[in-house]
């Protein structure tokens, strides 16, 4: 059974509880644009062209490229497909349709266990260092995961490496006010030495989860790697194995810039997973396909609107359905 299929009986099957019809609302709304983008040229396609031909392959790579799916995955993708419509004798685009979306949650998968879980602490606080470029959301991710772990009943802190930037720390605070957490920061000092002494109270304070708030100054590669060495080694010292994540927040509307931001912080630290921002103010939501492919990070969170709840935990089949839901009936 393909994707398409699969995906079709696990929707009619579908338990209807609040929960789940919010989290499809969600994806749904916030993947709006890209549907109606990318879906709606897929589907003129289909009506275009009645046959399976060479101009129809390259007006679908166009598609798929201006959906940011990115140019390497676009080719990886398209060599697969015509590949598959040789081997099985597909004439029909209809049919072509489903095996397009078959194909797009193999890229994502290939033949992996991807999890989006987070890797929780056994015993101590877990800590999550959030690293991207300024700008991206950052702080307001850290708000958005403190507020759906806390309403997980869990204790939550927020300390702020972001030590020289203007207003930085203070905008962490009020967040931190605002979702009822922990908050530790100081201004224009060394900002291990912040996020030491915010561990320490951390501790005392039996906080279930720290989030830890970091510079985004990648002009300077060098310098940003020197500091987030310095704080991996003081996060260490203080909780053994830590930090348990270290999670790149990308603004999900610079499209391919958000690819060649996530390669550049994979050289300075070690990152273990993706939060994609914005996801709902643009039609570009192909970049999740590419990120994957092109520096192989789970995307563990991505954000589909300005609430606190529009921060959803990724999950693929929902991401699938929530581009294509027009076309499976």
């Amino acid at each position: 059974m393909g994707f398409f299929d699969k995906i079709k009986k696990v929707i009619s099957k579908r338990e209807v509880s609040s929960e789940n019809k919010e989290i499809e609302k969600i994806y749904d709304q916030g993947l709006k644009k890209t549907r109606e983008e990318f879906v709606s040229k897929l589907s003129l396609l289909g009506i275009k062209y009645t046959k399976i031909n060479d101009a129809y392959f390259e007006e679908l790579e166009d598609l798929l490229i201006s959906a940011d799916i990115g140019i390497n995955t676009v080719f990886k993708f398209m060599e697969r497909l015509q590949k598959r419509v040789k081997n099985e004798k597909i004439e029909d685009v209809k049919m072509l349709n489903e095996i397009i979306i078959d194909e797009l949650f193999i890229i994502y998968v290939n033949n992996e266990s991807i999890t989006t879980k987070i890797n929780m602490a056994e015993e101590g606080p877990t800590i999550i260092l959030l690293v991207g470029v300024n700008g991206v959301g950052k702080t307001t991710t850290i708000a958005k995961l403190a507020y759906k772990y806390k309403k997980l009943g869990k204790k939550t802190m927020m300390i702020a490496g972001d030590t020289f930037r203007a207003g930085a720390v203070e905008q962490l605070k009020i967040w931190a006010n605002k979702t009822d957490s922990i908050f530790y920061g100081k201004d224009h000092i060394d900002p291990a030495g912040v996020i030491y002494d915010g561990l320490e109270l951390a501790k005392k304070e039996k906080v279930d989860i720290v989030f830890i708030d970091t510079a985004g100054r990648l002009q300077n590669k060098v310098n940003l790697m020197k500091e987030l060495e310095k704080i991996n080694k003081v996060i260490n010292r203080k909780i053994p194995n830590a930090p348990h994540e270290t999670l790149l927040v990308i603004d999900a509307s610079t499209g391919q810039n958000g690819i060649l931001q996530a390669k550049a912080f994979q050289e300075i630290t070690n990152i273990t997973g993706i939060v994609l921002t914005k996801l709902d103010g643009t039609a570009k939501g192909g970049i999740v396909l590419a990120i994957k492919e092109e520096v192989d990070l789970p995307v563990k969170f991505i954000g589909l609107g300005e609430a606190m709840e529009d921060l959803q935990t990724f999950d693929i089949e929902e991401y699938i359905y929530g581009l294509f839901k027009d076309m499976i009936g």
